[in-house]
C-alpha cells in the first residue's frame, strides 16, 4: 500500500527543520530505522554531504538514522533495498536532472508503489506530481524530461503564496503562473501553503495541516478546499 507525505516545505516560520511534521513522521516511518535520503536538489548549492548531515539532525529526535543515496555505489539497489525514502527540497531542475542522469525515477516509483514509505518536501514534493512544470524554481540546468513520478494524478505547487493586496511587487502571482500553465496543460494543480501536506494512504488522498489549499482545474475558476478534505475527486 502506498504511504506518502507530500509536504509544501520542510520548515515553517518559527520552527526547526521538519519540526512541525515530526509527530507525523514517527508514524509514517514507524517500521523504519534508517531512511534513504535523496539530497540531489541541493538548496543554495550545498554539497550532498552537508545536506544529508542537516537532515539527519531532526530525524535523530525520533530515533531514525539517515544515509544519503550519493554514498551508495549503486543508487538503484539502494532504492530497492530502502525501508523509507525522503527527497528534500532545493532546486527541482537540479533534482530531476540528477534523477534522470542516475536513471532512478522508475526505481523510486516502483518502490513507493510497492509500499516503501516516502516523504517529499518542496522539490521532493514537486516530483510526486505528473510533471515538474509547476515548480517555482529557476531553470539553472536542463533535465532531459519534465515528467516525474506521477504518484498522484495532479501537479503540485509548493510554497503557494496568496496575492498581497498591499505589496508593490509588479511580477506575476502564483495564481497567474498556474493559469499560464493551464493555457498549455490540462492536469489539476494543488497550491500547497506552508505547513500543509497531502497524505497518501493506498488509494486515499487527503489534505493535511492547518491551512486550506487552492485547487486549479483546467477550464475552471480556482477554488479553496479545507484541510482534511478528500482529494479523490481529482483522480
Amino acid at each position: 500500500m502506498k504511504s506518502i507525505i507530500i509536504a509544501s516545505t520542510s520548515t515553517v516560520h518559527g520552527s526547526g527543520p521538519l519540526e512541525y511534521l515530526l509527530d507525523e513522521l514517527k508514524v509514517h516511518f514507524k517500521s523504519v530505522n534508517e531512511i534513504l535520503f535523496i539530497p540531489y536538489a541541493r538548496p543554495g548549492g550545498i554539497s550532498h554531504d552537508e545536506y544529508t548531515a542537516k537532515v539527519a539532525e531532526p530525524f535523530k529526535k525520533i530515533g531514525k538514522t539517515v544515509k544519503g543515496i550519493h554514498t551508495f555505489e549503486d543508487p538503484k539497489k539502494a532504492i530497492k533495498e530502502a525501508k523509507g525514502i525522503f527527497t528534500g527540497g532545493g532546486n527541482t531542475f537540479v533534482l530531476v536532472n540528477q534523477l534522470y542522469k542516475n536513471d532512478v525515477l522508475t526505481s523510486i516509483k516502483d518502490a513507493v508503489n510497492s509500499g516503501t514509505p516516502y516523504l517529499g518536501t518542496s522539490a521532493g514534493s514537486n516530483i510526486c506530481g505528473l510533471t515538474m512544470n509547476t515548480t517555482n524554481d529557476m531553470p539553472i540546468v536542463y533535465p532531459p524530461n519534465f515528467k516525474t513520478l506521477g504518484l498522484v494524478p495532479f501537479n503540485i505547487n509548493p510554497h503557494y503564496l496568496d496575492p498581497d493586496p498591499n505589496s508593490k511587487h509588479m511580477g506575476e502571482t502564483r495564481e497567474t503562473r498556474i493559469k499560464e500553465f493551464h493555457a498549455f496543460n490540462t492536469q489539476p494543480v494543488i497550491g500547497l501553503r506552508e505547513g500543509s501536506w497531502v497524505e497518501v494512504k493506498g488509494n486515499n488522498l487527503t489534505l493535511k495541516g492547518n491551512l486550506d489549499a487552492r485547487v486549479f482545474e483546467y477550464g475552471k475558476e480556482p477554488y479553496e478546499i479545507p484541510t482534511n478534505s478528500d482529494l479523490g475527486f481529482l483522480k
